[in-house]
């Protein structure tokens, strides 16, 4: 699994479904540089049990991302067509009426390859002809990318292990605050809690009051 923390976030250039209903066929997260931070996730297919709830649950929060300036941006190697059409489709049919962030459609499976985040690989058969081995999906990957497009935060879960929105948020808000503040942030920090500066002897006070 390739670690993208420090790196630019790899580029592309695919079809999404934007404000809940609008495909557009050249999205990128370029557009976003010097503009916005990025929470880009990946999920494993649309129409299934697990990847609903989290969409869902990171459309509960989109506030809470948006007044932190941080732009949702979903992704899965399913079609612009079917993300249109669970786009479309009721909760109570399993589908994800309600979300407006965009989803990105990755058919030809070379984001998620860029990313390192599919489950199996390309491989060349005895005839020389390429074949897929292994799931042709993607891990839950979770990439939170700052404002100069570089990698600052992931996570990949496996398929069946369900993301926490909040502590995608956490996230958010400790790179925010060691950006804002110059201060590193310890573990199981929140907003609102003490930091350390990074000397020897803040770090010691800090653990001292534990």
């Amino acid at each position: 699994m390739a670690v993208l923390v420090g790196k630019k976030a790899p580029v592309f250039s695919a079809s999404a479904v934007v404000n809940g209903g609008e495909i557009v066929e050249d999205f990128s997260l370029n557009q976003y540089i010097g503009k916005k931070y990025v929470l880009f996730f990946f999920y494993p297919a649309d129409f299934t049990f697990v990847c609903p709830t989290e969409l869902l649950a990171f459309q509960d929060k989109i506030e809470d991302f948006e007044s932190r300036g941080v732009q949702l941006v979903g992704c899965s190697v399913d079609s612009k067509f079917s993300h249109w059409k669970w786009l479309q489709t009721e909760l109570k049919d399993g589908g994800i009426k309600g979300v407006k962030y965009p989803l990105v459609a990755d058919p030809p499976m070379t984001i998620a390859d860029n990313y390192d985040v599919l489950a199996g690989e390309w491989d060349y058969n005895d005839n020389d002809e390429a074949e897929y081995e292994g799931i042709p999906e993607a891990y839950r990957g979770l990439f939170l990318i700052d404002k100069n497009g570089v990698v600052r935060h992931q996570i990949v879960n496996d398929m069946p292990l369900g993301r926490s929105v909040d502590e995608a948020i956490r996230m958010v808000d400790a790179l925010q605050f060691h950006e804002e503040n110059g201060e590193v942030c310890p573990a199981n920090w929140h907003k609102g809690d003490k930091a350390i500066k990074e000397t020897q002897e803040s770090i010691s006070s800090f653990l001292a009051e534990k």
